[in-house]
């Protein structure tokens, strides 16, 4: 069982030093990954070798305010097509991806594509999720910058949100 542990912890060190992402190794059966992405800027993945699974735990977004069912809904549906990892709540309701693997299947190919998975996911998702759970909060957020002067720029993703508003100050009341 020991020599399957280091085999895996090694395909594992292996992968992330071909994959030049920041990562560290807080204990001997953890490492610490750093993706970096586009919509979500990054990603932290934890990878943990146990005594016959690898585990993979990446945080995606925190406890949604609003919308929960169409939130939650979402995230099941998308787990459908996902490999090695799924959607998941933890204790709070904060989201986050996880998945496990047998320690006997674990490789350097394997563990890049379940970071592939883990990367496109958080990223391609991360927008989405913001506006499904969190609406009210960007079109607060984006007033209460508008207001100041401020810049918007980080938001421009969900200036849709603001211009339906907008649009719909602007019909004339019945």
């Amino acid at each position: 069982m020991e020599q399957t542990r280091a085999r895996a912890a090694e395909a594992i060190r292996l992968a992330l030093d071909d994959a030049e992402v920041t990562w560290e190794r807080p204990d001997e059966t953890t490492f610490v990954v750093t993706l970096p992405g586009e919509r979500k800027l990054k990603t932290t993945c934890a990878l943990r070798v146990g005594r016959h699974t690898l585990s993979v735990n990446a945080f995606v977004v925190r406890r949604p305010d609003e919308n929960h069912a169409a939130f939650y809904r979402w995230m099941l549906a998308r787990n459908v097509r996902l490999y090695g990892v799924a959607f998941s709540v933890d204790k709070l309701g904060d989201v986050y991806l996880t998945g496990r693997l047998p320690l006997h299947a674990v490789t350097a190919e394997e563990v890049d594509r379940l970071l592939g998975v883990v990367l496109e996911t958080a990223d391609e998702s991360f927008n989405t999720l913001l506006e499904l759970g969190f609406a009210t909060s960007i079109r607060r957020e984006w007033r209460w910058r508008t207001e100041r002067g401020e810049s918007t720029r980080n938001l421009d993703a969900f200036a849709h949100l603001i211009a339906r508003d907008e649009e719909k100050d602007a019909e004339p009341a019945p």
